[in-house]
């Protein structure tokens, strides 16, 4: 049904013009390969949130787009508080701040290969991954309220990192408007010892070669060469951004019938921004993004500590840091007005364009580095930011290949050592916490990243600057 309303705008843009309920526009960015492979119900969800109170512009749709919670997963779409706009549980998802960040070594590709797996082991060893994985730290109930008020600030005063680490995260490593009082005590319990873990599902831990470069002038802006080497990581705020999303998302179900809100589905609880569940809400996500990037800082200091632990050392230095599930507050040009919108992006990457003043200097002239992850046995891509990305999307772009079935049936097409076998004759090591996990994130069970990198880039919403291949995988 809804597929049959799209009409195309270009070779990567398409749109379905507002019916029914819907007060914006839908506008999905994919070529005609990508298209073909989204269920009518992502059009579905897409054309749901274009019906929602106070959103403008449009509810945009990103290359790797699949059907999730509510929103659809590569879901973006801005609020206006002053048109009575909402904040969505829904439209952050449960891992809030999942994202990835990208370390820079100075090694190149044989320096890695001479100890692929003896590094491999360790920092299989170092790195606690998989479900209920736990770290070393344990966190006093003050220590707890510290760390999701500070986010990275917190990490590097204890120890895990520098100064010039903040300076490369998005935010700059800390939401102020962090409420550790909206986060519930279970959330928090969650928690208590799982700062500095890798996680499960499609989580992971990459040392990975930049293979191709794509644009020179952006890559040495990133610090980027080719043949070098660099490390991903990709987790978010594990236990209590899930518990966050549990807490929440029934309080906005109860809310949105006190509203008088009409939603087309109850997967789209919400509460008006403006509303004190709305604040709350908004104060407790912004701690779980501090609790997300404290705990990326924190695993890139023993990440760090295992590579000072091996012959070739390596200087690892921090490219960028940007998460993908997310609602932040930030000005765009609407209606050709400057308005404070609250943007929903789930499983779409903040894309901020050349000049904007919420990026370092050294990225000024560049864009903002976009770091897009693929699978354990594909490529992953590091983009640039771009102006035209910022008038069509509200700075936004994919966040990775996005899955083509579900780890269900993932499990029941593969089988975890026939994937570690069959990425072993590929020259990459994989080392997971179970044969299981392996399986359901086969490179196969996913879209192809290369195809959805290149939509984003022929739609506008990003530059490629670097392709990067994997040759150590640590998954959960």
């Amino acid at each position: 049904m809804y597929a049959e309303k799209l009409t195309r705008k270009s070779d990567c843009q398409w749109s379905i013009a507002p019916f029914g309920s819907m007060r914006v526009p839908v506008t999905v960015f994919a070529d005609r390969e990508l298209l073909k492979g989204m269920d009518d119900q992502v059009y579905r969800q897409a054309a749901n949130v274009a019906a929602l109170p106070g959103v403008v512009g449009a509810s945009y749709t990103m290359p790797d787009a699949h059907w999730g919670y509510g929103f659809p997963i590569g879901g973006v779409a801005g609020f206006d508080a002053r048109r009575g706009g909402i904040i969505s549980a829904g439209g952050v998802g449960f891992d809030i701040a999942c994202g990835v960040r990208a370390l820079r070594t100075g090694l190149s590709y044989d320096d890695i290969e001479r100890c692929k797996d003896q590094l491999a082991t360790l920092l299989a060893k170092r790195i606690p991954a998989g479900v209920g994985s736990r770290g070393k730290l344990e966190l006093s109930p003050s220590e707890m309220d510290d760390m999701l008020r500070g986010g990275a600030h917190w990490a590097v005063s204890r120890g895990y990192g520098t100064q010039v680490d903040l300076t490369r995260i998005e935010q700059g490593g800390q939401m102020n408007e962090a409420r550790p009082r909206h986060v519930s005590d279970r959330a928090k319990q969650r928690q208590t010892n799982q700062v500095g873990t890798l996680g499960s599902g499609n989580h992971y831990l990459e040392v990975q070669r930049i293979s191709a470069v794509y644009d020179e002038a952006i890559a040495q802006a990133f610090g980027l060469a080719l043949g070098e080497v660099v490390v991903s990581i990709h987790c978010g705020s594990r236990g209590l951004g899930h518990q966050i999303g549990t807490d929440f998302l029934p309080r906005m179900v109860k809310a949105a019938q006190r509203e008088g809100l009409d939603l087309p589905e109850k997967e789209l609880a919400c509460a008006p921004i403006q509303s004190d569940l709305g604040k709350q809400y908004f104060g407790a996500m912004n701690a779980g993004i501090n609790c997300a990037v404290a705990n990326r800082q924190v695993l890139t200091h023993l990440v760090r500590q295992v590579f000072a632990d091996l012959p070739p050392g390596g200087d690892l230095q921090l490219i960028y840091d940007v998460s993908h599930n997310t609602c932040k507050v930030e000005e765009h040009v609407v209606e050709g007005k400057p308005t404070k919108l609250h943007v929903h992006r789930k499983g779409a990457t903040r894309a901020f364009g050349p000049g904007h003043p919420d990026l370092p200097d050294e990225f000024q002239a560049s864009g903002q580095p976009v770091l897009i992850g693929g699978t354990m046995g594909t490529s992953s891509y590091i983009l640039a930011g771009t102006q035209r990305g910022m008038e069509l999307s509200l700075g936004s772009c994919c966040h990775g290949a996005g899955r083509a079935m579900s780890r269900k049936k993932a499990t029941k097409r593969w089988h975890g050592k026939d994937v570690v076998h069959h990425l072993a004759s590929k020259g990459i090591v994989i080392r997971g916490a179970s044969l299981r996990g392996i399986a359901e994130e086969a490179p196969g069970a996913y879209k192809d990243v290369t195809v959805v990198v290149d939509a984003t880039e022929k739609a506008g919403l990003a530059r490629k600057v670097a392709r990067l291949e994997p040759m150590i995988c640590v998954k959960g």
